[in-house]
């Protein structure tokens, strides 16, 4: 989809369709400019359709005389107190969705709409991102593909020309906020005899090959990680046939000498549990297990799009969990990079085994700050289903800054203890670690207390994204969450 910023008016706007809004039984003021243009057609309209201006409610009013649009489309928001940047951001994708088999060619107006603690800029971003989002499709493998892609082009319309220089500059952010969201949904999507560690790098590679001025990349097979003493990580990959990979890409858009901020994903791209198999129900949804991977290539994606200046390494901790003759039992004790040893009681507690050594591998770049992102947990799900993130740092001012983020962006996050006295839980009589708890219960805050042992050296932040990564059933696919909050948090820094 493009976009387009201009001054325009709704009556006078020549394209398919013109949208406008009714928050409860209040007209927007570009839908008042067409209900007096067409002598009050509009809203005489919309009272004999029963319209109420609900959230996700949508009307398309075809025929209306007095006005240059084909037509005009009105979509409800709620009442206006509250109205937030969710909701604006639900209102632009109702429209886009409406319009799925209409016209190529639409106006928003949404961009007027009073929007509490919000910008013009902020508003024009939302409307820009939302829109791209809701126009993504994912049809590579079906063999009878749709051909109406729905809008193809969307003007944000505006009234004010001291506005325009400031507000293509937000759209652009936009754009790039949704290449960065739909980069990551579609790894996420692709199935797993496709997307193996070995693709998941050659999609960074060609991401540093055509920014080579803002992007360096480097991949570890295992023969280097080995050299590394990566044992944890090893542990996972051996068991299958396809090869691990540590995936590396240093964008650097900020001063020379700056720390970067470090995200750490986890990318298992196929879990099987391993020896400690999971069930069948439900596992091709394994596929999304490298979810956390995929969200740090689109903050990548959306960074060197942006050319936000920040300096920020993006590493993707990629491996497929297999049970085989090679794979790691239930028992086995394995030494991490960091020296510290690993009882494995369930191999199917795996992405943390992947993310410790990836956590101490970092270290190396002297971050300013490391968040790590992963499915981790069905516990976390369980806790906080599949509204909000689960955020867990011992550090107050990142976490703070994280969850202010996720609030801007509309991609919230909930904070989680991560205390020294869940430790006890993850030890071992026989190594130094238990890669489980020793209690079925608050296993999200196990998990987060195993990686914290790994992170000592910095500050450091963990979100457990296993609920808010994919969707189940009939809109079953991959979200590209914490996209948004992690692009929101590095622009915050840059502020």
């Amino acid at each position: 989809m493009e976009f387009t910023l201009k001054l325009s008016a709704p009556a006078t706007e020549k394209t398919g369709v013109v949208i406008v809004a009714q928050s409860g039984t209040e007209l927007s003021a570009a839908a008042r400019a067409l209900d007096t243009a067409t002598d009050g057609q509009l809203s005489r309209t919309l009272k004999t359709a029963g319209f109420e201006g609900k959230p996700g409610q949508s009307q398309l009013l075809l025929g209306l005389h007095g006005i240059a649009a084909e037509g005009v489309l009105v979509v409800g928001t709620g009442d206006l107190k509250d109205l937030d940047s969710r909701g604006l951001q639900r209102a632009a994708t109702t429209a886009v969705k409406a319009l799925a088999n209409g016209p190529k060619k639409a106006a928003s107006f949404l961009a007027e709409l009073p929007v509490a603690k919000t910008t013009l800029n902020d508003r024009l971003a939302d409307i820009t991102r939302a829109s791209a989002e809701a126009g993504y499709r994912f049809d590579e493998f079906k063999s009878k593909k749709n051909c109406n892609k729905g809008l193809s082009h969307l003007t944000l319309a505006i009234d004010d020309k001291t506005q325009l220089t400031a507000g293509k500059k937000a759209v652009a952010w936009g754009e790039a906020l949704a290449n960065g969201i739909n980069t990551a949904r579609t790894l996420g999507n692709l199935p797993p005899n496709i997307c193996h560690p070995s693709y998941v790098a050659e999609q960074a590679r060609a991401l540093g090959k055509s920014n080579e001025r803002s992007l360096k990349v480097e991949v570890l097979g295992e023969s280097e990680m080995k050299k590394l003493g990566m044992g944890a990580f090893m542990a996972v990959s051996q068991g299958s046939d396809q090869e691990g990979k540590l995936i590396v890409m240093e964008y650097k858009g900020g001063k020379k000498n700056a720390a970067p901020v470090v995200l750490v994903g986890k990318g298992i791209t196929f879990d099987t549990g391993g020896i400690s198999l999971k069930p069948g129900a439900g596992m091709d949804e394994m596929k999304y297990d490298m979810c956390g991977a995929a969200s740090v290539l689109g903050v990548m994606t959306a960074l060197v799009e942006s050319g936000l200046p920040i300096n920020v390494v993006g590493v993707m901790a990629c491996a497929e969990n297999m049970p085989s003759g090679r794979a790691t039992r239930p028992g086995d004790i394995v030494t991490t990079m960091s020296g510290q040893t690993v009882e494995i009681l369930n191999t199917d507690a795996e992405g943390r085994l992947v993310l410790c050594d990836a956590l101490t591998y970092v270290g190396r770049f002297k971050p300013a700050v490391v968040i790590d992102i992963a499915t981790l947990t069905g516990a976390c799900v369980v806790a906080l289903g599949k509204v909000v993130s689960g955020l867990f740092s011992p550090a107050d001012d990142l976490a703070n800054a994280l969850l202010e983020a996720g609030q801007q962006s509309g991609d919230r996050a909930w904070r989680m203890p991560v205390l020294q006295d869940y430790q006890d839980m993850i030890d071992s009589p026989f190594a130094d670690i238990a890669n489980i708890g020793n209690a079925p219960n608050a296993g999200a805050i196990t998990a987060a207390c195993f990686l914290a042992r790994f992170t000592k050296d910095y500050t450091w932040a963990h979100l457990d994204i296993a609920g808010t990564a994919w969707h189940s059933g009939a809109q079953k696919g991959s979200t590209g969450r914490p996209v948004p909050l992690l692009m929101q948090y590095l622009k915050n820094r840059t502020i």
